[in-house]
């Protein structure tokens, strides 16, 4: 059940949040049961209208003395109000007064009505003890003996010491943030870092829609995936949304499950307003003002992290000079040289040293002078975030990229979507990326004449497999022109000896046995069909080329 999305005032904005946690709004959180266990003994609870449905104690707003007869214009929500009993004198102490006086301060939402005794009155009145226990109003008798200046001056006390305590938290939840993002894996430091701080599960998405990391605390609750309280699939709708908006924003939800009666997403986004992967949240219980400055401090550094890893970082550039500068160091380095830049290629790749690499080249299906009209750098960011990688070329064919991703069919999809068709490498590790990277430059041909995508993995490896139907139909109708163009009659028994010669390597004896012709017939038609294509058929390569012909003759539409 979808609840809101909060939008930011100035949704075009891309300032992200705080990167350190700071205070946004009170961080105390004194409850009534602190602010009377430090005053002086003698105030007494005359009724306890008890806690909030789930149990836990509502903190205080202020402590504020007032005489009015209807004080909750000036009243905000959440107050401990005091009074001498000037309202309940003369025609103001009638039950139906009193009774009403009562109702407006429940309306308010305040939190405790303090009376005092004289020098209005000797006792409460039995009338306001009735109206409190009637509509659910904690009621506090207060001695002459503290005046309410002492109790005003013991909340600040208490808030003061609490804030004090909040901003110690927030000093060591910073530093904790910090190491979380200077780890080998920031990105699952942070979220194991979160979830330590605050009562959630947490999962954080890529741009592609997959789940990049995840965690949940000691004290949430699990489900089936082992980390969340909530079936995947139930998330999809709040993702689509924080993938497909604009500007800042939260979206929220809920769900039954435990640990996700409350769910809350945030969008991360570039520098750009491009949204570059996004952080969902759940819990049972609504977070404490302290507890959404950490979210918001983890969301902030989250969005740097995902803006370095898709727009730029220190990794690549130290990549780059090490091989500029020692092109042989992949064949000649130590090992400890090479497995240093492993770590490189991994840290551009967001990666891990050992995990494989492919190499995929992107060919623009409609308009093969790319560049010419769109913007280089707006597309370069485009693959460097729809492949996660920092390594990505631009070149005169469309681009070329080494990524960690398998490249699975619904990235293929999305990316010939804009246009565009792919050739993917397959798995290679950094010594061996200049094969790979030929395997799939030897596929781009096919893939520019066919107009399909194509995988390195599932290419048949041989001449008319990596030719392709259209090329191959295309050299076939070339090479054999003057033959196709001859009458069916004629044509049929002339390709048919020419591939049975050809099958036997130019033997007349073994074409003539193959063919059931006579050497002489085999030796006349060979010549005829020399003559014709004006081609030396004792030539090897023409020989090559005429039998990659005839493998496509048969697809060629009659004439």
């Amino acid at each position: 059940m979808r609840r809101n999305a909060l939008e930011d005032p100035a949704p075009g904005a891309a300032a992200g949040p705080s990167l350190t946690a700071q205070p946004q709004g009170p961080l105390g959180a004194v409850t009534l049961e602190q602010l009377l266990a430090q005053l002086p003994a003698g105030m007494r609870i005359l009724h306890d209208a008890g806690s909030r449905g789930d149990g836990a104690a509502e903190p205080l707003r202020w402590v504020e003395p007032s005489e009015l007869e209807d004080p909750t214009p000036y009243v905000p929500e959440g107050e401990f109000l005091l009074t001498a009993g000037l309202p309940f004198r003369g025609d103001g102490g009638t039950p139906e007064r009193i009774d009403a006086y009562v109702r407006r301060l429940v309306a308010a939402k305040v939190r405790a009505l303090g009376f005092g005794v004289r020098p209005y009155f000797d006792e409460v009145p039995e009338g306001l003890l009735e109206a409190c226990r009637r509509h659910g109003l904690t009621l506090i008798e207060v001695p002459e003996s503290i005046p309410f200046a002492a109790i005003g001056l013991e909340f600040s006390q208490l808030l003061e010491s609490d804030n004090a305590r909040v901003f110690r938290q927030l000093a060591e939840i910073n530093r904790q943030l910090m190491r979380a993002v200077l780890s080998p894996r920031p990105e699952h430091e942070l979220l194991a870092a979160l979830v330590q701080r605050v009562p959630v599960w947490a999962l954080l998405f890529g741009a592609d829609g997959r789940v990049r990391a995840r965690a949940h605390g000691a004290g949430s609750h699990t489900g089936a995936g082992g980390s969340t309280g909530v079936e995947l699939s139930l998330l999809e709708p709040m993702l689509q949304r924080l993938l497909s908006g604009s500007g800042p924003r939260v979206e929220m939800d809920g769900f039954e499950q435990p640990g996700s009666a409350m769910v809350f997403g945030h969008p991360l986004r570039s520098t750009k307003d491009a949204n570059l992967g996004a952080l969902i949240l759940g819990s049972d219980d609504a977070l404490t003002p302290a507890q959404n400055n950490v979210v918001q401090s983890v969301v902030g550094l989250l969005e740097l992290l995902v803006r370095q890893r898709t727009s730029g970082s220190l990794a690549p550039s130290q990549l780059a000079t090490a091989l500029l500068l020692h092109p042989d160091s992949l064949a000649s380095g130590g090992t400890r040289h090479v497995n240093g830049l492993k770590d490189l290629l991994a840290q551009s790749l967001s990666s891990s040293r050992s995990a494989a690499v492919r190499v995929v080249q992107g060919i623009k299906a409609d308009s093969p002078d790319w560049p010419a009209g769109d913007s280089p750098v707006r597309e370069l960011l485009q693959w460097r975030r729809l492949f996660d990688t920092k390594l990505v070329e631009i070149t005169d064919y469309g681009f070329a990229a080494l990524t960690r991703l398998k490249v699975d069919d619904a990235l293929v999809t999305e990316v010939e979507k804009l246009g565009w068709r792919l050739v993917i490498g397959d798995a290679a590790e950094l010594g061996s990326l200049s094969a790979a990277y030929q395997r799939v430059s030897s596929l781009r041909s096919k893939v520019q004449s066919s107009g399909r995508s194509a995988r390195v993995d599932e290419v048949s490896w041989s001449v008319t497999g990596l030719l392709g139907r259209e090329a191959g139909t295309m050299l076939a109708a070339r090479l054999l022109e003057p033959v196709l163009a001859l009458d069916a009659g004629k044509r049929d028994p002339l390709l048919a000896v020419l591939r049975g010669w050809l099958a036997e390597n130019g033997s007349w004896d073994g074409s003539a046995k193959r063919l059931g012709l006579h050497r002489n017939s085999v030796r006349r038609q060979i010549g005829q069909v020399g003559d014709l294509l004006g081609r030396d058929l004792n030539d090897a390569q023409v020989r090559a080329e005429l039998w990659i012909a005839l493998q496509y003759a048969d697809e060629l539409p009659d004439s």
